[in-house]
């Protein structure tokens, strides 16, 4: 058969063909058939309720994917089509991102702006019911569907976080998350936060470079991953492409030829001589440990945070004749210097906990620059821009410990990142 061309983190989209897989040759288990033939049969004429044979074989075809690991999966046409509307990057629901991990439903993360991120809701949080359907043995995809909905209708989480039971009601809305948003933290240092890896991401990541190196040079970069779940691999391949010249981004390796990939770095460097530290946690994932991972090995950047979700795996769509698919782990992905992500993820270079820091008042302070009559200084640096960075980083101080750090990192090396 051929494979799909396309890569998401994780997952292999757009089918170039449905011919059916071809399988090696070697004996058919016929008395493993038989029994499988019997077990049919004992289902549809002696389990409580009826069930048609299409339904006894689409929860066959579930329970064998299902249990090879956490992220392969049988899709119906139901949930193709609302699988291939999530890839899209615009959908209705609360925004996100989850992965089964040992048969409980776990949040990577929410998206940034989404229903759920304006609700609350954190990673690590673990969904137990939605609505009044408890969740347990479901598979992911069936799980996503009982989550979507029209844009205004209301959904009832009951979630599990560090031992206690929560409720959360929220509206589901239109989830459409800008990939990429930037901003000066102080004089030089600027920030970029990317939500979610698109195939726009990198295009968005490069324009966003150019705005802020018009105003003027840019000093050191904060670059954002934290609580972003992953998605579009090209995305993530073209954000670490701007910080290198050459050599390995990642590369993937599997089974089936076609499973074997390398993506190499081109000679466009946008970010040539700029320390950079990026930000990672638990909530990072996939297309993020992407870009942890191949900074940290060719010393480009300072990782900094908690080390981050561990999903190295890359699953390949594979459609069905029926137009049902299976989403088949295929692959790993592993870091330049051959380091697999998968169920270890990121340790950062500096791990920083997030925290909330208490700045001490200094009290009343009167300088020279605040007397009525002041002599000026002659060079025009008296204005208040210096004073405005300084709240600013008060600001981060108080409100994001991890980014006061990286900001504080940046500030006291300036040569940190070795070229």
């Amino acid at each position: 058969m051929k494979w799909f061309k396309e890569l998401s983190a994780g997952v292999m989209l757009i089918a170039l063909s449905s011919a059916p897989v071809q399988a090696k040759e070697q004996q058919v288990p016929l008395a493993e058939i038989q029994s499988f033939v019997e077990s049919f049969e004992t289902i549809s004429q002696g389990y409580v309720d009826e069930l048609t044979d299409q339904q006894i074989l689409s929860k066959a075809l579930k329970g064998m994917v299902a249990a090879l690991d956490p992220h392969s999966e049988y899709l119906t046409r139901e949930e193709i089509s609302k699988f291939r509307e999530m890839t899209s990057g615009k959908y209705a629901g609360v925004g996100i991102e989850v992965e089964m991990i040992e048969g409980q439903l776990v949040i990577v993360s929410p998206i940034d702006g989404s229903p759920a991120a304006n609700a609350g809701l954190r990673p690590g949080d673990t969904v137990l019911r939605i609505d009044d359907t408890l969740i347990n043995d479901m598979g992911l995809q069936e799980v996503i569907v009982l989550m979507r909905g029209e844009i205004g209708t209301s959904i009832h989480l009951t979630i599990e976080r560090e031992g206690d039971l929560q409720d959360f009601d929220i509206k589901r809305g239109l989830v459409q998350s800008a990939s990429v948003t930037n901003k000066w933290l102080d004089d030089d240092v600027g920030y970029v936060r990317i939500s979610q890896f698109q195939g726009s991401t990198g295009v968005e990541f490069q324009k966003a470079l150019e705005s802020m190196k018009a105003e003027h040079p840019l000093g050191g970069l904060v670059l954002d991953l934290r609580n972003n779940p992953g998605g579009v691999l090209q995305g993530a391949v073209s954000v670490v492409d701007a910080f290198l010249s050459d050599g390995i981004i990642v590369y993937t390796d599997g089974r089936h030829k076609m499973s074997k990939a390398q993506f190499n770095a081109t000679k466009t460097k946008y970010l040539d001589a700029v320390p950079t530290v990026v930000l990672v946690n638990s909530g990072s994932a996939s297309a993020s440990e992407i870009v942890a991972g191949a900074l940290q090995d060719h010393k480009r950047a300072v990782i900094m945070g908690t080390e981050t979700f561990g999903k190295g795996t890359v699953q390949t769509v594979v459609p069905l004749t029926d137009g049902s698919a299976i989403k088949l782990t295929t692959a790993l992905y592993y870091t330049p210097k051959g380091r697999s992500i998968q169920a270890q993820g990121i340790i950062p270079d500096m791990e920083v906990p997030q925290a909330n820091l208490i700045l001490q008042d200094p009290g009343f302070i009167v300088k020279e620059a605040d007397l009525s009559g002041h002599i000026p200084n002659g060079l025009g640096g008296e204005d208040r821009n210096g004073l405005d960075a300084q709240n600013n980083v008060d600001d981060i101080a108080n409100n994001d410990f991890q980014l006061f750090q990286a900001l504080s990192v940046l500030k006291a090396f300036p040569k940190l990142v070795p070229q």
